[in-house]
């Protein structure tokens, strides 16, 4: 029946750029290639800091949490999503659906709070140098990590069991790649004003905040810099910040576009937006941490000489 609800009972279909057939083999490709250096890169990233001494500070251990967790959101979606582009019929099951919803938006609800926690330890080191080894010791840095990890999983667990149970009824079409939680709340045929309330709470709390905390950090951050006398000591300090300022720029760059800007009709735009902050902006990361990186780089070449075919 049209109007009864299938949840339990029937698959969703994913869309995805499937109005735009003759690019999709494009598409699939560059998603491929994308989703292969977001596990190399992010992979090397995590490995060197377990790996080398000279990255077992605080900056790296939350880099590597930071790798890991993009690993974990973009692999909760990404295989299944090449794998509909071979499809003809594009399908993902209720269950299949909901553990991309919730493992989507415990990533992205860690990650917001983790890139304030980055700013915090750049604070700390430049505005604290002499405190800075006491306050930010391997227990606090812990502390920190897992608080993040907590209040990421602790609001999807909240946010999934809303949208669990909703029922859908109609048609199980969602038009996106991937199971996006304002997408599937498009299909739900009863009142989803509890939703939006507890999102709307959520997104000040969990992505405004953390901004706002980042944006503050980093005002203290650039009046530390500029007291600094000699132009190599400012340009040394900046350097430890770029990286994570310029994460920080393209991650809330593009959600703040995305959710922000007026809704449009034509939704290729809304999915070529979405695909670039939940694929692209893993790939650069690593990349972003890596080029110029001067102990990113000796961390990886003292980890290749310990390799016996290296010796040879």
């Amino acid at each position: 029946m049209e109007g009864a609800n299938w949840t339990s009972g029937r698959d969703f279909v994913l869309l995805g750029f499937s109005e735009y057939s003759k690019i999709e083999v494009l598409i699939f490709l560059l998603c491929l290639v994308m989703y292969m250096v977001i596990l190399l890169g992010n992979s090397i990233i995590f490995i060197l800091t377990i790996l080398d001494g000279h990255l077992h500070t605080p900056m790296y251990f939350f880099l590597s949490n930071l790798s890991f967790l993009d690993i974990c959101f973009t692999s909760s979606f990404v295989p299944k999503m090449l794998t509909n582009f071979l499809m003809e019929r594009k399908t993902i099951s209720f269950s299949e659906c909901m553990i991309q919803v919730y493992i989507s938006l415990a990533m992205g609800s860690t990650e917001c709070v983790l890139l304030a926690t980055m700013a915090y330890d750049r604070y700390m080191a430049i505005c604290n140098p002499l405190r800075y080894p006491i306050i930010m010791n391997k227990r606090h840095c812990v502390q920190l990590v897992a608080a993040s990890w907590v209040v990421g999983f602790l609001n999807s667990t909240m946010e999934t069991g809303l949208v669990i149970r909703l029922p859908f009824c109609g048609k199980n079409i969602i038009n996106h790649f991937f199971c996006e939680i304002l997408a599937i709340l498009k299909l739900a045929c009863v009142d989803i004003s509890l939703n939006e309330i507890i999102m709307l709470i959520d997104s000040i709390t969990l992505a405004f905040s953390p901004l706002l905390l980042i944006i503050i950090s980093y005002i203290f951050i650039l009046s530390a810099i500029l007291r600094i006398n000699s132009a190599e000591g400012r340009k040394k300090a900046f350097s430890t910040c770029s990286a994570h300022l310029t994460v920080v720029i393209v991650f809330y760059g593009t959600i703040l576009f995305m959710y922000m800007k007026p809704k449009s009709k034509n939704s290729i735009t809304d999915k070529f937006v979405t695909l670039f902050y939940s694929v692209v902006t893993p790939m650069l990361n690593p990349i972003i941490y890596s080029l110029r990186n001067k102990e990113v780089n000796a961390a990886m070449r003292n980890v290749l000489k310990r390799l016996p075919f290296m010796r040879c």
